[in-house]
């Protein structure tokens, strides 16, 4: 499909960018780098989002230039949707219209797009976005190799996800080679936390619960608040739960203003937990994945860990409290 992609886009001139509704590194550095790439080949391109820009990937190349808005308007002849399975993901009105492409790794991928990319194989929607530029003939700048290179940080976890292997660490060595710091685009990410990220932190923690192989933490709408934290100061957060020895899955919930809860499961490998949240209508990696589930809190623990428990190859029959 990629020769598919190239085909439409040369056919082409006015395209729009976007991914999904709060953008981790794999969504900003793909659309970012994708953009630039398009303009090598002296198409017009604006990347749009429906949230601003997380504070950890504003120094990226190119975030600056990034559009927030809630509807995409203008006379663009495509857009390109990155890692996002739906249009409805995006939460922007006014892509119903547009001939789409859809670029995107997720086992849950789904083709809803005139045109529909779907690379599981690949560890990031970045990598997708470098095989674009390379088969397109455009050089890959110090600042395209920094975008990709901060997706493929992001989204095998600082190299740690089930899939990574001796192809990351090659695409790794090329972006380096073509000018990203890899030391500098580490530092952007896990040295730049707000103050109220880490009280939020001591909150979620203050909220850890184990049961065998299995650890989960939560923070609660009035937590959020009184952290005076921003929805992008939840990010990561799940990965303290799953840093404990012997823990093999965590989960981070959530609490949203209207009184459901957002879940991230993160595993070590053992569990493809893409499956689980895509019991729940979520979806994503078999490392890590999300969805959304109605409250209570306690109903929502106790549905999210039986469904872990059931998909557990290591389920020893322990109840959850």
């Amino acid at each position: 499909m990629l020769e598919e992609v190239l085909k439409q886009i040369e056919q082409r001139r006015h395209f729009v960018l976007t991914s999904h509704a709060r953008p981790d590194g794999d969504a900003i550095g793909s659309a970012l780098a994708c953009g630039q790439i398009l303009r090598s080949l002296g198409k017009k391109a604006e990347v749009v989002m429906h949230d601003p820009v997380p504070r950890i990937y504003q120094r990226l190349p190119f975030a600056d230039k990034v559009l927030h808005s809630q509807r995409v308007k203008g006379d663009y002849e495509a857009a390109i949707i990155l890692e996002c399975d739906s249009i409805q993901r995006t939460r922007l009105d006014g892509l119903e219209e547009r001939f789409l492409i859809n670029i995107d790794h997720h086992l849950t991928g789904r083709p809803f797009a005139h045109v529909n990319w779907i690379d599981p194989d690949a560890v990031a929607t970045g990598e997708m976005v470098y095989r674009l530029a390379r088969q397109a003939g455009v050089k890959v700048t110090p600042e395209i190799a920094t975008c990709v290179y901060t997706a493929l940080l992001t989204d095998t976890g600082s190299f740690m996800f089930q899939g990574t292997n001796e192809r990351t660490f090659a695409l790794a060595r090329e972006l380096v080679l073509a000018g990203a710091d890899p030391a500098q685009c580490a530092r952007n990410i896990y040295f730049a936390h707000s103050t109220a990220k880490m009280r939020l932190l001591g909150a979620a923690l203050t909220n850890l619960h184990r049961d065998e192989e299995l650890a989960w933490i939560s923070v609660t709408q009035q937590q959020m608040e009184q952290c005076e934290a921003k929805e992008e100061d939840c990010e990561g957060l799940v990965n303290y739960a799953l840093a404990i020895q012997d823990v093999e899955v965590a989960a981070f919930f959530r609490e949203l203003p209207d009184g459901r809860y957002r879940v991230s499961l993160r595993s070590k490998g053992e569990l493809n937990v893409a499956d689980v949240a895509e019991s729940f209508g979520g979806g994503g990696h078999e490392c890590a994945s999300g969805c959304s589930l109605e409250g209570p809190l306690s109903v929502a623990v106790k549905r999210v860990i039986t469904q872990l428990r059931r998909g557990s190859s290591s389920d020893k029959g322990s109840s959850v409290q």
